[in-house]
């Protein structure tokens, strides 16, 4: 959504994107139709939309800045089906299907290509990217197994942050509800014509909605980058800090009493808290090697430590790092029919974990995929592709493997996919894809004493899609199926494992299916008015096994979006959206045992006033006050519900020079 912004949109996305006055031109012209947007999310390389038999959405920065969002949680709720899950210290995001405590584990979040995914089961922290240093976000909705392999199950979403050609830069401020204070600044510099160097930081604190909630958390990053005109080169490190109080989980009665308290003094812990730090570094070379042939190669590492005093009042001090190595080659190769477009390579990864549990694990990757896209005619291609991938654990475990235990498996996945594009402006497709991932360090050193290793999960997406984009307004359907196998689950009534604190394992769980439809529809009503609906529909549930026919957890049937934009006059712009999440199941309850959660309504709405080089945002979030879970936990010992935020107002200034 969000495809054909209205003049003030434009406006602000020149204003505060690098590559703003390109933007600007293209889109001024509010009858003219944008179609062939460049994305990378999809093949690894350079392609458009409707040139790719796949569900891709891309919300680039005058989206963005129509909205009003002050996060990337913010952008993201709602958009292409996407359903969160937020225990008052970081949201998840699930995409086809899956409940929270799988999303972490089947989506897949990039950020420029380099997984934001942890080898733990802990959710990668996307709020560490402030919006000042994202151009653009792109989603793919369904598996992309081939392309991405391990945990591309439900889809991929690709932050692609800015990377300056020119000089210049901005600087932003903002205040509101909850003592919130944030400010974000960020600017490059031309070296030479071929040296560019760019830095970004940002510093937010505020005490959020629930008490002993508050946080401190900040950011800075710096590129070095080189172009020429066969070559491209990049440096770049960045460093990520976050300290966040517990809240703790509530009952339905206290979050109905009082939906801001805080459960953590009635644990005995009123000091919890968490403190994440990571430093990350990241280098690219890509050279073109022929007018057809090119070569890509990107170097990733990241470290993390996490210390912090957990909700039962036990000290934690755990340590992850992250090296990755994915070298490519890219063709792209003129046919009578049209372009033949290959991408291969080979993914190497290795991550180590410690727990202050005393569990630890090295998990090694090895993988390699080619795909191509084939054109058989000027308006009809296929895409073909597979991938094989290897893993080994070397896995401690005090109470489970206290002698260590080596695991290796393997999984591999294919595709096919026929895209139909008999005008510009109109497309068809049908898509085949296989999928999997494997168990994560937690996951394997909590199952019942008779499992040795969990299977790696896999699975089948099938989809079909329909784009057209006609007279001011863009629609997009799609339909598809999910089916999986040795789904990874934690089931509360599972063995316990040996020395285990809590009942339920981890497990294979029996087949699951999800079925869904999603229908996507802009339009530019007027050249100030610009209106924007989204629905999607999952039904998904249990196909074998004791839960047959039951209700997957956590997952609402039924969600949408809808929004406006409306420019007032030339500098100020309205913008409102709501956005629905139907009832579902707590999260855990795949009996289906206790009645579904509420549905609910989260209403924003945003004034955006631009002039010259300022732009003024005021934005309210939950503008009528909605109660909400925004988080639940099923346990034979008593449920763990989280209350989603109230009313939130932000006020945000900023220059750009």
């Amino acid at each position: 959504m969000g495809t054909k912004p209205t003049t003030i949109a434009v406006l602000l996305g020149a204003m505060l994107s690098v590559s703003a006055p390109l933007q600007a031109a293209e889109a001024t012209n509010q009858n003219a139709t944008q179609i062939d947007e460049t994305i990378t999310v999809i093949g690894r390389s350079e392609s458009t939309p409707l040139n790719i038999a796949a569900n891709v959405n891309v919300i680039d920065a005058a989206a963005i800045e129509m909205g009003g969002a002050t996060t990337l949680t913010d952008v993201l709720r709602g958009q292409s089906g996407i359903q969160i899950s937020d225990s008052n210290s970081g949201a998840v995001f699930a995409m086809r299907g899956f409940s929270a405590s799988q999303a972490a584990n089947n989506t897949l979040i990039l950020i420029d290509g380099r997984r934001l995914n942890n080898i733990d089961i802990a959710a990668p922290t996307i709020n560490a990217i402030p919006l000042n240093q994202i151009e653009r976000v792109e989603i793919l909705s369904g598996s992309a197994g081939v392309l991405y392999g391990d945990q591309a199950v439900g889809g991929v979403i690709n932050i692609i942050t800015k990377a300056p050609n020119g000089a210049g830069g901005s600087v932003q401020v903002s205040a509101g509800s909850f003592d919130t204070y944030e400010g974000q600044a960020e600017g490059s510099v031309a070296i030479n014509d071929r040296w560019r160097l760019y830095a970004a930081g940002s510093y937010n604190q505020g005490d959020n909605y629930r008490d002993h909630n508050a946080n401190e958390t900040s950011s800075v990053l710096g590129r070095l980058q080189y172009r020429d005109d066969l070559q491209e080169f990049f440096v770049e490190t960045s460093y990520y800090d976050n300290h966040r109080e517990l809240a703790g989980d509530l009952t339905l009665e206290q979050i109905e009493d009082d939906p801001r308290q805080s459960n953590a003094t009635l644990v005995g812990a009123p000091d919890s808290y968490m403190h994440e730090m990571t430093t990350a570094a990241r280098t690219g070379y890509q050279r073109q090697l022929s007018e057809q042939w090119a070569l890509q190669a990107d170097l990733n590492y990241s470290d993390t430590l996490i210390t912090g005093l957990n909700s039962w009042g036990t000290a934690r001090k755990d340590t992850r790092s992250l090296l990755e190595f994915m070298p490519k080659i890219i063709a792209n190769i003129a046919t009578d029919s049209g372009m033949l477009n290959l991408v291969t390579g080979v993914d190497l990864s290795r991550g180590e974990s410690d727990f202050s549990s005393g569990r630890s694990n090295v998990q090694e990757q090895v993988s390699a995929y080619v795909q191509a896209t084939v054109p058989l005619t000027q308006s009809v291609s296929y895409v073909v592709g597979g991938r094989y991938a290897e893993v080994a654990d070397d896995l401690v475990d005090p109470q489970a493997y206290p002698d260590g235990v080596d695991l290796d498996q393997d999984a591999h996945a294919f595709e096919l996919g026929l895209n139909y594009r008999p005008t510009a402006n109109h497309r068809l497709y049908v898509r085949a894809d296989e999928n999997f991932r494997f168990a994560k360090v937690d996951e394997q050193a909590y199952t019942p004493a008779s499992v040795v290793g969990l299977k790696p999960q896999t699975g089948r997406s099938y989809e079909a899609g329909w784009d057209w984009i006609f007279s001011g307004n863009s629609l997009r359907v799609s339909a598809y199926r999910l089916d999986l196998e040795d789904e990874i689950v934690f089931d509360s009534s599972a063995e316990t494992p040996t020395g285990g604190s809590f009942p339920g394992a981890n497990v294979n769980a029996d087949a699951s299916r999800r079925y869904g439809v999603s229908l996507d529809w802009d339009w530019q009503v007027t050249q100030a008015v610009q209106l924007g609906v989204e629905y999607n529909y999952i039904d998904a549930e249990f196909t074998d096994g004791i839960n047959d026919g039951k209700s997957l957890s956590w997952v609402a049937e039924h969600s949408g979006r809808a929004y406006v934009s409306y420019d007032i006059y030339e500098h100020l712009q309205l913008f409102a959206e709501g956005v629905y999440t139907g009832e579902r199941f707590i999260e855990g309850d795949d009996g289906n045992v206790d009645p579904k959660l509420d549905d609910y309504l989260l209403t924003n709405i945003a004034l955006n006033y631009t002039r010259n080089a300022w732009l003024a945002s005021l934005r309210v979030d939950n503008l009528f006050d909605e109660q909400y879970v925004s988080a639940g936990y099923y346990s034979a010992w008593g449920n763990g519900y989280y209350s989603g935020s109230g009313r939130a107002v932000r006020l945000t200034a900023s220059y750009r020079f």
